[in-house]
């Protein structure tokens, strides 16, 4: 799973090869929407003393979060869900091991579309049953049911998700340098990190650069929005070079701030910095930078690493800027409930998982973090309106959005530290070099495969 809170990294998924890498606001709801196939846990059947494990990565709030999630299955049905948390939380080893042994969960929750596929193409995975799937198809849109599915079937149930679009800032040092309203463009993006700098403000964009994997979805956002949906497809299913001149015009962009040592300090102290000094480094009591990007689960690290600003008061976020007027898109991630048995009762979980309902209960929990893609479920659920404006903006894109591009890669290049993509950007970050970069990309993909 993409970092919500303490995410380092997933190591590959033995014998299947899979590993992870690296996870303005719209309106004030979601479109709320009539009860579909699944959408209450009452209308699941009953299952009295039937009983399914479920695997997952989820700990502390998180676990209690989904628990309250299988409790109201459970209640409703009479059923006995019983889940487990893979230890150390690496859940793609743990998986991949009871696979291998012919001992698996009959659920799993995987954060990897190509985990899925592997599986699936495997014929370790049963697709959902009629009811299940038109519950997926009735509560997420036609993207997120295309990452579940694999050769014509619907195998993964979108659970909870990540909105990576997401660029978070200081309110009292925007306000002490005189800036009122959050950029909307790269331009003003731009502008407005100067006018910090000019200000005071020592670092005004925090990279957390000693982390690859927060370079990967810098890059992917900026690419998102100067090539677009169809290049962003090609480029993760290495269908084009990654000397492609959009590369090139992607990575010449993203120099414009990370060659900047007014906006991101010297490049030698940026690839020391990892994600959560980097938002340290922006919320904490004397803090030294004015922004930092990355995704939605910045909220629950200000919260955990116990920091003096407050989500949605001093600590804010705005969409990742548009570039030569490029329309709303955004990077996701998230996870999938998928199935390894044919049980009745698994069937029907999934079917529950997919609903409001379900959705509502996990995202409801005070501390957990989760946010929903589920676009049947209210933005009122969420306990604070910095979350439910999160959730808003990832749900009102539509299928205008695209699933982390390094999670959707070989791991031997998109998901390894020190190795692939995450220290070509490394490189990058610290020379500035866009040719060199595109061509040591362009190397490692091919030897990926």
């Amino acid at each position: 799973m993409k970092r919500r809170i303490s995410f380092t990294a997933m190591v590959a998924m033995t014998a299947l090869g899979v590993a992870a890498c690296g996870g303005s606001s719209a309106g004030n709801s979601a479109t709320g929407g009539t009860p579909t196939a699944g959408s209450s846990s009452s209308s699941m059947g009953h299952f009295n003393g039937a009983s399914f494990t479920i695997l997952g990565q989820w700990t502390g709030a998180e676990q209690q979060a989904f628990q309250s999630v299988l409790d109201s299955f459970d209640k409703a049905t009479g059923a006995s869900g019983q889940y487990s948390a893979a230890a150390g939380g690496d859940e793609a080893s743990v998986l991949g091991a009871k696979v291998n042994g012919g001992n698996p969960p009959d659920v799993a929750f995987v954060s990897l579309p190509g985990a899925l596929e592997q599986y699936a193409k495997a014929g370790k995975l049963i697709a959902l049953n009629s009811a299940a799937q038109q519950a997926v198809s009735s509560n997420y849109s036609n993207e997120w049911v295309t990452l579940g599915s694999y050769n014509g079937k619907v195998y993964g149930v979108p659970f909870d998700a990540s909105n990576k679009s997401t660029v978070w800032y200081n309110t009292k040092l925007f306000s002490n340098a005189g800036i009122s309203t959050p950029p909307a463009d790269w331009t003003s993006f731009i502008k407005d990190a100067q006018t910090l700098h000019d200000s005071g403000v020592r670092t005004p964009i925090s990279v957390g650069g000693g982390d690859g994997w927060t370079l990967t979805d810098w890059f992917e956002n900026v690419y998102l929005r100067t090539a677009g949906t169809d290049m962003y497809d090609k480029l993760t299913k290495h269908q084009i070079k990654w000397t492609d001149p959009s590369v090139t015009k992607a990575l010449t962009t993203l120099k414009q701030v990370w060659g900047d040592r007014n906006l991101v300090g010297s490049p030698s102290s940026a690839l020391k910095v990892p994600f959560t000094g980097s938002v340290d480094n922006t919320f904490k009591a004397n803090a030294t930078s004015g922004i930092v990007y990355e995704a939605s689960f910045v909220a629950t690290t200000i919260t955990g690493d116990k920091l003096p600003a407050k989500v949605g008061e001093t600590a804010k976020f705005f969409p990742f800027p548009a570039i030569n007027g490029s329309q709303p898109t955004l990077e996701a991630a998230g996870d999938f409930a998928v199935a390894f048995s044919n049980k009745p009762v698994v069937q029907a979980f999934l079917q529950y998982v997919a609903s409001p309902e379900a959705a509502k209960a996990l995202v409801s929990s005070a501390g957990s973090g989760f946010i929903s893609a589920n676009k049947n479920l209210q933005t009122s659920a969420y306990p604070d309106a910095t979350l439910g404006q999160l959730a808003q903006q990832l749900v009102s894109v539509g299928d205008n959005f695209r699933f982390d591009m390094s999670d959707q890669e070989p791991s031997a290049f998109g998901g390894t530290p020190n190795k692939g993509e995450w220290a070509d950007l490394q490189s990058f970050l610290g020379n500035g070099n866009v040719s060199a970069a595109q061509s040591k990309l362009e190397r490692d993909a091919a030897a990926a495969g």
